[in-house]
Order: C-alpha cells, then sequence, then structure tokens
C-alpha cells in the first residue's frame, strides 16, 4: 500500500462564523476548485466549483452571492 497521497483534493483554506463552514478546495489531479459551505445548525450544505475567469478567493469570500447568481439552492445536502 502507498502512502502518496498527492492526488487526493487538498484543503487551501478554511473559515467558520456562526457555525457557518466554508472550505476552499484543490484538486492536484485535475486541476480544479471549488469551495464548500456547510451549515452545522441546519445540515444545510452546497459546493460550488470555482467556474474560468473567477478567482478562487472572491468565490470563497462570497459564496452564496456565487450560488444566488448561479441558482445554486443553498438548502439541503450537498450530493
Amino acid at each position: 500500500m502507498s502512502d502518496d497521497l498527492s492526488h487526493l483534493p487538498r484543503e487551501l483554506d478554511n473559515r467558520t462564523s456562526a457555525g457557518i463552514q466554508v472550505s476552499l478546495w484543490w484538486s492536484r489531479a485535475d486541476g480544479r476548485t471549488w469551495v464548500a459551505v456547510r451549515d452545522a445548525h441546519t445540515g444545510d450544505a452546497f459546493v460550488l466549483p470555482v467556474l474560468a475567469g473567477e478567482r478562487a478567493c472572491d468565490v470563497f469570500d462570497h459564496p452564496y452571492a456565487y450560488a444566488a447568481r448561479r441558482g445554486v439552492r443553498t438548502t439541503g445536502r450537498a450530493a
């Protein structure tokens, strides 16, 4: 069994405020970056891929605004 975990996604940053956890992730394997949001109080969660032309730090700082702009549902459990 190999101990090489470089293929696993890497958490680049995270923050929690008022029970809402926001995490910024990056995959070395395919170069994708995404933001995961979870509300510990309600269990609501969603994931936002960082799209071409977007700044990952902006999506991380304002995930609900990006979700609203894209029509992403922010209630319920992430798929």
